[in-house]
């Protein structure tokens, strides 16, 4: 007898092709139960940028029944964490796509008002922490089941971690959420192992060796120090000394981009030890097209019919191409959760999935995104692998590229062809932010030398979308340094291409630049020469932030610490409101409520030179001016 089908009339969409979220769901499917219950802060979209539904998908690949709980009420009865009752295997929890703290809070520490993961961008459907929420639950209604903790939030704060909207030191997630272990990275292949493990009968507790994974272990477990057991600072030892907090920073980060995954780090946090295995390699290409290729419909659940989530509309009509990013920048958490290495997927399975979104109803003839975490590292990587297997450096690109690195961009320009040429694709563009000192660099291969130029052409005159966005973050080479980006000075490079091939094909495209302000290492100074800097560019700034720490980057680690992980050296940065305003205002040096405190501030620093070259004919005014209201 053929089970019935709960069916999505908007999409044509059956119920039963997502994964069941209720009961009713789950019977309809002939189940009685199931392997493995998921619960995620994110609204479940069946979409291959969304993490439930991957560890979900993968976990059926592998032979699970899996629920997915989106976005579970913490709040009343508790009854969206009893419906399914214990799984068999274990329960996975995830905070969502991003750090809660970040998800909630701005810069100024100030709570949001929508939540782009969340239907209709309702905000308040997930709590603080919903690692440490969700798993305090379950494990109160289901002592004997395992939570395992996986997600951007448990995987950036596995180890003792600096939290911005709390203003301190905190230790690993797992002091405090009573999760049995935290899946850091990408999941696929660990998860898969850790429940066939489960179910072949090993108990939660003996699974101590699987790979990206972080445990709490006992002091008798301790090994004594080596190349393979890296014993960092204790946590209490880190909040009296900043200092050793900084030396533990450097070697995580060095482990977590070992090509084969590095060293086990154990860290002892109030009597137990945290240890956390190396990361697994980067996939293979049959590997992660396996992971793409699994059958999502790329859309949002039935259940939010009628409604609109943000996020989804983003990334709607895109086609990720790979994984991971050699680029290293300080203030970024994509190499500590992807890795630096490159996992591209093959030209077959890209164009299967571009196929696929022209199939969707709404599609228009354009592809929003052909990227990546960054758009054209596709297929890149080191030429010889065993010296990328000996390397410690975090960033291939900084302080100049790698001359071990291959930077051929002949295999993306032949994914942008195959997918212009896909019957129903009218364009196709590039949204993931451009690394145009990759596609620049002058390697002396004549051949590939000729093909970046190539690229960068056909970048700006057939897959931009009016304005390119690139990410040069700052102006003055000192702060760039610490941002581990390369000279402002190949920014006007990129410029001049970009003004030449818009001349050369008669267009009129917008170079949009991403800046930040109060990054470690930036002073009121800098900012000023910032404003200089950019209105000789004739730009009024649009997509600009404040720094805002977030756990395990560089960054992050000299704003709270102070010094520099890699040097141990002091390292001035803007902590206070005032400062970070004084930093921020000069981004709007050309809106006039600005300009009397930036005069002001310009005499206090002693550059009444930057005044006339910010203002002509301004340079005389009064000290004593009135600042503006601050936004």
């Amino acid at each position: 007898m053929q089970r019935p089908s709960m069916i999505d009339n908007k999409n044509n969409i059956a119920a039963d092709r997502f994964l069941p979220t209720s009961v009713k769901e789950m019977k309809a499917l002939g189940w009685d139960s199931v392997d493995i219950v998921l619960f995620s802060g994110d609204a479940y979209v069946d979409h291959q940028s969304f993490a439930a539904a991957v560890i979900g998908r993968t976990l059926q690949a592998a032979g699970y029944r899996v629920a997915i709980v989106p976005q579970p009420n913490w709040q009343d009865d508790l009854r969206d964490f009893k419906k399914f009752g214990a799984p068999r295997l274990f329960f996975g929890v995830s905070a969502g796509a991003m750090d809660s703290m970040v998800n909630h809070y701005t810069a100024n520490r100030r709570r949001r008002s929508d939540d782009a993961y969340t239907p209709d961008a309702r905000h308040g459907m997930r709590p603080d922490y919903p690692t440490i929420v969700y798993s305090e639950i379950l494990k109160r209604l289901f002592p004997d089941t395992p939570v395992i903790a996986g997600g951007i939030e448990a995987s950036m704060r596995r180890m003792a971690h600096y939290d911005y909207w709390q203003d301190r030191l905190r230790p690993s997630i797992l002091a405090d959420a009573p999760a049995d272990m935290i899946i850091y990275g990408m999941g696929e292949k660990p998860i898969v192992e850790l429940a066939r493990r489960l179910d072949a009968g090993e108990r939660i507790s003996e699974i101590v060796d699987l790979r990206q994974s972080v445990i709490l272990r006992p002091a008798s477990d301790l090994p004594q120090p080596s190349d393979e057991n890296i014993i960092l600072h204790s946590f209490r030892k880190c909040l009296r000394d900043k200092r050793c907090q900084a030396e533990n920073f450097r070697h995580i980060e060095q482990q977590s981009n070992r090509m084969n995954g590095g060293a086990t780090l154990w860290q002892e946090t109030d009597g137990k030890f945290v240890k956390v295995n190396p990361m697994y390699p980067a996939m293979t290409t049959g590997e992660i097209d396996a992971s793409f290729d699994l059958p999502y419909t790329r859309l949002p659940h039935p259940r939010y019919r009628g409604k609109r989530i943000p996020a989804f509309d983003m990334i709607k009509f895109s086609v990720n191409l790979h994984r991971g990013c050699f680029g290293g920048c300080a203030f970024c958490t994509i190499s500590a959760h992807q890795g630096k290495f490159i996992a591209s997927r093959s030209p077959q399975s890209i164009m299967r999935e571009i196929k696929q979104v022209t199939q969707m109803p709404d599609f228009k003839g354009y592809i929003s995104d052909l990227g990546g975490p960054s758009a054209n590292m596709y297929a890149m990587g080191g030429r010889n692998r065993e010296t990328c297997a000996k390397c410690f450096r975090p960033s291939c690109l900084h302080p100049r590229p790698c001359p071990n690195l291959n930077t051929d961009h002949r295999p993306l320009l032949q994914i942008y062809r195959q997918a212009d040429a896909v019957e129903g694709v009218k364009k196709t563009f590039i949204g993931s932010g451009v690394r145009y000192d990759l596609s620049m660099h002058q390697t002396g291969d004549e051949a590939v030398d000729k093909a970046n130029r190539e690229y960068n052409e056909q970048l700006i005159c057939k897959h931009v979308s009016g304005r390119l966005k690139v990410a040069p973050e700052h102006t003055v080479d000192h702060v760039l340094d610490i941002m581990r980006k390369p000279s402002f000075n190949l920014f006007h490079d990129f410029h001049r291409i970009f003004d030449r091939v818009n001349r050369q094909y008669g267009l009129n495209q917008q170079l949009i630049p991403y800046f930040i302000s109060s990054h470690p290492g930036c002073t009121e100074l800098d900012m000023a020469l910032l404003a200089v800097e950019t209105r000789n560019l004739n730009m009024h700034l649009e997509q600009v932030q404040d720094f805002t720490p977030t756990p395990m980057t560089l960054a992050t680690e000299i704003y709270y610490t102070g010094f520099h992980p890699y040097t141990m050296e002091k390292i001035y940065t803007a902590v206070s409101r005032d400062q970070k305003l004084a930093q921020r205002k000069y981004f709007f040096w050309y809106d006039a409520q600005y300009r009397p405190d930036i005069i002001k501030s310009l005499h206090r620093l002693g550059r009444p030179d930057l005044i006339d070259r910010l203002f002509p004919g301004k340079a005389k005014t009064s000290k004593s001016t009135k600042a503006p209201h601050k936004r």
